[in-house]
């Protein structure tokens, strides 16, 4: 998946890794700018001048670390949408669970692996432009949908599903809010879900760049392309709920609901961790996986 002309800073303080990952990065078509360290990093974004899609940012260097540049991106409503991927030299669960924690959602280990480390700036590159796509739907939002009470909808394809996304976003108060997370979740029923891609083949088929080619086989197959997702929306005064429930075998969802450290040098693997804490103030799974209820709530008065 190739996401050419994508405006990339680097933040790396050693020449020769910077050198090494800025020819792979233009190779495969991006845009890089080089910035030595955090201060000269925080100083281009501040002059405006390119609008960034993803930062590969260095934990370890001089005047301005990665975790205080990393603080200052994710606080500031300029810069906090922006995918930030965190380099480091080793695997330190407690220091790849602090840059979780701040909002780094990606991290590569020294040395890269360049097929690994250009899918993981492909996806974070994608991320960026969906969720900017996302919320400029949302900001489109006609009104009268704000009082759709309750309904029941079904669909098989991931283009449907992401439709669904921005037309239930337009029910709720925050559309720009909780329509990414409406679309982490409807797009894993049918993927995983219904036609049962598994955690490890899906990081494969990213890797390889061939999970769109696979998506489109499975939902040829008579067994699987048959499978629904079912949405059921409903409103109170309290409340707006949304219960998703596919057709697939279910997983172990408990493990996904945070952001763990084990899972941030994969490509994939946050949507459920950020639909929980970014988008709804509730999220349930119930018995083997296959069915949640995520919910917004409306009535505030008695917190």
């Amino acid at each position: 998946m190739q996401q050419n002309h994508a405006q990339i800073l680097l933040v790396e303080d050693e020449d020769i890794l910077a050198t090494i990952i800025e020819d792979a990065l233009d190779t495969a078509g991006y845009q890089v700018t080089l910035a030595e360290d955090g201060q000269a990093a925080w100083e281009i974004l501040q002059a405006g001048q390119i609008h960034f899609e993803t930062i590969l940012l260095d934990r370890e260097m001089p005047r301005m670390d990665g975790m205080e540049l990393l603080r200052k991106l994710k606080s500031s409503p300029n810069y906090n949408s922006i995918p930030v991927i965190m380099e480091t030299a080793a695997c330190d669960v407690r220091s790849v669970q602090e840059g979780l924690d701040e909002g780094a959602y990606y991290y590569l280990t020294k040395p890269f692996q360049p097929a690994l480390m250009l899918s993981i700036v492909n996806a974070a590159v994608q991320q960026f432009r969906d969720y900017q796509e996302l919320q400029e739907n949302a900001r489109r939002a006609e009104r009268p949908f704000a009082f759709l009470e309750q309904g029941v909808f079904r669909f098989r394809t991931l283009e449907d599903g992401r439709m669904l996304a921005n037309f239930f976003a337009r029910a709720c108060p925050e559309p720009e809010k909780t329509v990414l997370g409406l679309q982490e979740l409807l797009v894993n029923a049918v993927e995983h879900g219904n036609l049962g891609i598994s955690y490890s083949e899906k990081t494969h088929l990213l890797v390889n760049d061939l999970w769109q080619t696979e998506i489109e086989r499975r939902l040829a197959l008579p067994d699987l392309g048959a499978r629904q997702v079912e949405v059921t929306f409903s409103r109170d005064a309290q409340s707006i709920r949304f219960m998703i429930r596919d057709q697939g075998a279910g997983f172990d969802w408990q493990k996904y609901l945070d952001f763990d450290p084990e899972r941030a040098f994969d490509p994939h693997g946050r949507g459920i961790a950020m639909a929980r804490r970014m988008s709804f103030d509730h999220l349930e799974y119930q018995g083997n996986g296959n069915a949640v209820l995520a919910t917004l709530k409306l009535d505030r008065t008695a917190e």
